[in-house]
């Protein structure tokens, strides 16, 4: 007699209970139709992520986004309110102008960009929440040098909006389709495979032979089965975009035993809040069903772009998680940094190292400037495959595209500057150039626009966001607005350095030196009151702190700046010899 077997159990969910909220059928067509009369909030990207993790029980056992009490209690203590061991505030914001028409018990409906409505929040909290407080408690810092500092005090709208959702339907994908699963579809896949112990591996980056041998080692250690997991959400500004990620993760799944491993994209927008993401992460990937996780050493913690140190100490992560695994109820595996010994050809922990044994290492920083130059990838680093799809994505400098950004107060010389800039270029006739002119863009694409700092900003991002197009085509962008405000820059930097480089100029032609040029007129009619909101005069100026190339027109010509400029495009490997 052969005995049946049974499919395997995955691990329960978070809380015990799968918290899907996409409504009935009967329910979507009710919604459908109250949704028609309902006031709209259309979600950022963050909200479009987090949304899709509600709703499909990714975020389980909550039901919405926080109320203040659940959002009060996460931060201060990493609870609900219920006493659930809960990491991260998971928020809607809106802005002042939204949140004063709601009232308690009132519905919004949530919208997708593209206009769809998703699902429909019953309002049961609005308030105004302390983001100084919030980053303390959180990211453990108020350093906006933090992305996820910078995006909560720069990028989040100032009221909190709490509530229960119903889902009408979880947001499109229409790329690597057969790669997306919901917490159910992954759970029933495990299940019919009999996978009884899984893996989760949590990246945000290309994976590499030390990655591979890494999780193998889990595999080994666990007696599991692995899902290599990334996040295709939001992550951390200049990482390698998720397209190229994909590939390069379809690429290594032939490495492993065959029905050993999957692969899995998940919608996630990370925060970069190192330990306590690393909690967070743990609870998703039990949700999913998987009974271990992978934490890392400096697990999804940013570091500053000025030096290149941690925001967090290296094992942090893995201490917190090790504190709460009981409770999370999934086992944490944690391993130190990989390394390559060449004494014998294969990959070893620092800690199993023999005396005196040479090893070999590659940082991404390294990485990063051998595919910009072209230079060889070690064979020992990576694979052939993995990295065709990172040269097929990053080509050397002088084939990306690159945008130009000056900036500098009102008659610094930028204008002029840009265009000697461009007539050279044009000149050199390798690149077509377009000049995204502060007074043009006004005129053509800015034109129902004020000066007032919101409406500065939205005229700055747009110029962003047609740079970093042109960039992402392989074009080269100038881009000479006044562009005044620090944060807005950055935002800028982040939207083009996706696609290619970005070099701040900074014109830093003094304020009395502008005033006297005054060639528009414009600062005689902001000393008057004719103008008001004018930058230098009663709006400050914020300079750049770590631009590119500096030059100053009251010092040198502007023909000397823009050689200046060519130079420093030349010797980062953007252009080729001017001469």
């Amino acid at each position: 007699m052969v005995s049946k077997q049974v499919p395997a159990e995955p691990n329960p969910p978070y809380g015990g209970v799968l918290k899907e909220l996409i409504a009935e059928q009967s329910r979507i067509a009710e919604l459908k139709k109250e949704a028609v009369y309902l006031p709209s909030w259309d979600l950022t990207q963050r909200q479009l992520c987090d949304l899709e993790l509600l709703l499909c029980g990714a975020f389980s056992p909550l039901e919405g986004f926080l109320c203040r009490d659940d959002y009060e209690a996460v931060c201060r203590q990493m609870r609900l309110t219920d006493g659930t061991l809960w990491p991260i505030p998971v928020t809607l914001d809106v802005t002042e102008q939204f949140a004063s028409s709601l009232d308690k018990g009132d519905k919004i409906a949530l919208r997708h960009p593209e206009g769809m409505v998703l699902a429909v929040m019953t309002v049961e909290d609005v308030w105004k929440p302390d983001l100084h407080a919030e980053a303390e408690c959180v990211y453990g810092t108020a350093d906006e040098a933090h992305p996820g500092v910078f995006q909560l005090f720069r990028q989040t709208n100032p009221v909190y909006v709490g509530g229960s959702l119903e889902g009408l339907e979880l947001p499109v994908h229409h790329t690597f389709k057969k790669l997306r699963h919901t917490p159910a579809e992954l759970r029933n896949i495990f299940k019919s495979l009999g996978w009884a112990r899984v893996v989760g591996f949590q990246t945000r980056n290309p994976m590499h032979k030390a990655h591979v041998e890494l999780t193998r080692r889990a595999m080994e250690e666990a007696g599991a089965s692995l899902l290599i997991h990334p996040v295709v959400g939001r992550t951390s500004p200049g990482d390698i975009d998720y397209f190229t990620r994909a590939r390069c993760y379809q690429r290594i799944m032939k490495y492993y035993p065959e029905q050993s491993a999957m692969l899995s994209l998940l919608p996630l927008a990370m925060r970069m809040a190192g330990p306590r993401e690393a909690l967070w992460h743990a609870i998703i990937r039990k949700n999913y069903g998987c009974t271990h996780f992978i934490i890392g050493r400096d697990h999804a913690g940013p570091r500053r772009t000025d030096n290149g140190e941690a925001f967090y100490p290296p094992y942090a992560a893995r201490d917190l998680a090790r504190k709460h695994e009981d409770e999370l109820g999934i086992t944490i595996l944690t391993y130190e940094e990989m390394v390559y010994v060449a004494d014998f050809d294969r990959y070893m922990m620092r800690s199993e190292l023999p005396e005196k044994a040479r090893f070999l290492t590659l940082s991404g920083t390294e990485l990063r400037r051998r595919l910009r130059e072209g230079l060889p990838i070690p064979d020992w680093f990576s694979y052939p495959e993995v990295i065709n799809e990172l040269r097929r994505a990053y080509p050397p400098r002088a084939e990306q595209g690159f945008t130009v950004f000056f900036t500098g107060l009102s008659g610094a010389g930028k204008s002029t500057i840009a265009q000697i800039l461009m007539a050279k270029l044009m000149e050199d006739g390798h690149r077509r150039v377009t000049l995204l002119d502060g007074d043009i863009v006004r005129k053509h694409l800015s034109s129902e626009l004020g000066f007032s700092k919101r409406d500065r900003d939205l005229n700055i991002k747009r110029i962003g966001f047609v740079a970093s197009e042109i960039t992402k085509n392989g074009g080269v962008a100038i881009c000479a607005p006044i562009a005044p405000y620090r944060a807005t820059r950055r935002e800028v930097r982040e939207m083009v350095s996706q696609h290619g480089g970005f070099i701040e100029v900074y014109v830093a032609t003094p304020l009395e030196v502008c005033e006297a040029r005054d060639r528009k007129g414009l600062y005689a009619k902001a000393r008057a009151g004719l103008i008001t909101n004018f930058t230098g005069i009663d709006d400050p100026y914020e300079p750049p702190e770590n631009a590119e190339v500096v030059v100053d027109t009251s010092r040198i010509s502007a023909e000397e700046a823009a050689n200046q400029i060519l130079s420093y495009l030349e010797s980062q490997g953007y252009i080729g010899n001017q001469g």
